[in-house]
């Protein structure tokens, strides 16, 4: 396998780099990029690597070079390997932190505790997010979208710490953060659909597939309400113009009928009489 990891920036090998920026991204990146690139490379990573050993009578000792077979040097190449492409994805700070590291393993150990904090700093980020997890709901006018975007990076935070949910739980914990004018769908779905199955991502496109339907009900709505409104204004607009223009045909019938209206006519229109 080729592994000029870095040579090119549009190589299929190059690996994800870390600047010392936001670990938990570059850590879920890398470890797929190791995985894919090649598996035994994660577990060198995991485990630490294999020193070559031999046993004479009874005692366990390293082998001297002299006596390594193939598979011998094989697994110590894997741990250079390792190694080689963690430095190719670190900037100069983080290299010179891990320069020094003669595993593989050892320089992940210790990004890790750099960037994650010891066993106690990781429980104390970890009850800081359940506790934020325990309380989610989706916000006042927020999209399902935005929502499940907000709850991802809370359960992907938890697992890179090693605290996941089975998905029976996270389908579960959506359903219960919708609100109330979401309760006829959260019904359906319990009613058609075995949630300790139901996919997370076919839940997502169940719930933004109701959500662009009441978006639509919600327009038309509002359409037919301006409508009405419209019309309501206008008649009533065409009701008070009727009503003025009889009252002002009826107070000018009574000046006409009045003394003072008579000789007003009879002096401006002689040839007509009232």
């Amino acid at each position: 396998m080729n592994l000029n990891v870095g040579v090119k920036c549009s190589s299929i090998y190059r690996p994800p780099f870390f600047d010392g920026n936001n670990y938990s991204f570059w850590k879920t990146r890398m470890t797929m990029f190791l995985q894919s690139l090649d598996y035994q490379l994660w577990l060198i990573i995991v485990n630490g690597p294999r020193m070559p050993t031999r046993t004479i009578e009874g005692v366990v000792s390293f082998k001297p070079e002299n006596e390594f077979n193939d598979n011998d040097f094989r697994m110590l190449q894997l741990n250079s390997k390792a190694k080689h492409v963690l430095f190719c994805a670190v900037g100069p700070n983080e290299f010179n932190r891990i320069s020094s590291c003669d595993s593989a393993k050892e320089m992940w150990d210790l990004l890790e505790v750099t960037y994650e904090g010891t066993n106690q700093v990781k429980e104390s980020k970890i009850s800081m997010l359940v506790h934020e997890y325990e309380l989610f709901l989706m916000h006042d006018n927020e999209s399902i979208s935005d929502m499940f975007t907000r709850f991802t990076t809370i359960i992907n935070s938890l697992k890179n710490l090693g605290k996941s949910y089975p998905n029976q739980e996270l389908v579960r914990k959506i359903l219960r953060c919708l609100p109330k004018s979401w309760t006829s769908k959260v019904t359906a779905i319990e009613e058609a659909k075995d949630l300790s199955t139901l996919p997370l991502e076919q839940l997502l496109g169940s719930l933004m597939t109701h959500e662009t339907t009441m978006k639509s009900h919600e327009h038309v709505e509002s359409k037919n309400k301006k409508s009405i409104a419209l019309k309501a204004s206008k008649e009533d607009s065409e009701s008070n113009g009727d009503g003025d223009l009889a009252l002002i045909t009826s107070q000018f019938k009574k000046f006409l009928k009045s003394q003072k209206g008579k000789k007003e006519f009879k002096k401006n229109f002689p040839l007509l009489e009232v």
